[in-house]
């Protein structure tokens, strides 16, 4: 089953047609499985239950029915050069900050963007994000935008390394609904910037988890100590190595090595709270 629900004033009244659905294996692989060129720019594909949910690298994506925000939004930006199309990735990434900044005040100086776009509140993941783009005679044609937001899920698996979630931090329950349409109006407002050729790359290296910090990584598989410098516009990763060797990374190539995510204090958690 499903709904729908118009957006009138989100900016350049862009209007999202959400779709909630009780149960979907996986948003982004039933959007995969549309003709696109028959849906419109702005859809939305929500699930309180996904059973299949996929992260990035092809991992399971874990989400208690009816907790979390697990969605997907067709994007049409045939408007960006083949070559910027990692831009679309920086300006959702920037508004899933934009959306938890407004939702954890206290927490604002430690929302961190860990390559290419997973949300970190300091050492612990509260998002997950994957995009597919679809390029054809050159043209970069559609874009799935698939994103699961830790948000009223309180115990996860211990296969799961590093979760956090809104209700943990804010020790309290918030509603799923109003949550998504408060997103996807931020969303909106990062991709109407986009269309104007706004160039807020800077704001995104910025929030970067590790830059400008040596830390572990493994590259190919070997644990090397290295240096996050940029992210060039393909969205490959840039490093230098502690032996000052420069590395340019697509996704598969490395893996960030990240310390075990520290306990919140419950004085932290009553300043989130508030």
């Amino acid at each position: 089953m499903w709904s729908q629900l118009r957006i009138a004033n989100s900016p350049e009244n862009i209007k999202f047609n959400i779709q909630w659905f009780d149960s979907l294996t996986s948003t982004n692989q039933y959007c995969e499985l549309l003709n696109l060129d028959e849906v419109e720019e702005f859809t939305v594909i929500a699930a309180r239950s996904q059973t299949a949910g996929i992260g990035q690298r092809g991992n399971h994506w874990e989400s208690e029915a009816s907790k979390n925000l697990t969605f997907s939004l067709i994007l049409k930006p045939d408007f960006l050069p083949v070559a910027d199309q990692f831009r679309i990735t920086e300006a959702v990434s920037l508004a899933m900050v934009d959306t938890l900044t407004l939702l954890l005040p206290q927490a604002d100086g430690q929302l961190r963007i860990k390559w290419p776009n997973d949300i970190y509140v300091a050492t612990s993941k509260i998002c997950g994000m994957l995009v597919s783009n679809k390029i054809q005679h050159n043209i970069l044609q559609d874009s799935i935008v698939g994103i699961g937001l830790n948000v009223n899920q309180t115990s996860f698996p211990n296969w799961v390394p590093n979760p956090i979630s809104v209700a943990q931090l804010i020790s309290h329950e918030i509603p799923l609904e109003p949550l998504l349409t408060q997103l996807l109006t931020n969303i909106g407002e990062r991709y109407r910037r986009l269309r104007q050729h706004l160039n807020e790359k800077e704001e995104y290296l910025s929030l970067l988890l590790n830059r400008g910090v040596e830390s572990d990584y493994l590259y190919h598989g070997t644990r090397i100590r290295a240096t996050l410098c940029d992210v060039n516009s393909f969205g490959h990763l840039q490093l230098i190595t502690s032996n000052g060797t420069p590395l340019s990374c697509g996704l598969k190539e490395i893996a960030f090595l990240l310390p075990p995510p520290r306990p919140w204090e419950p004085s932290c958690k009553k300043n989130l709270a508030e």
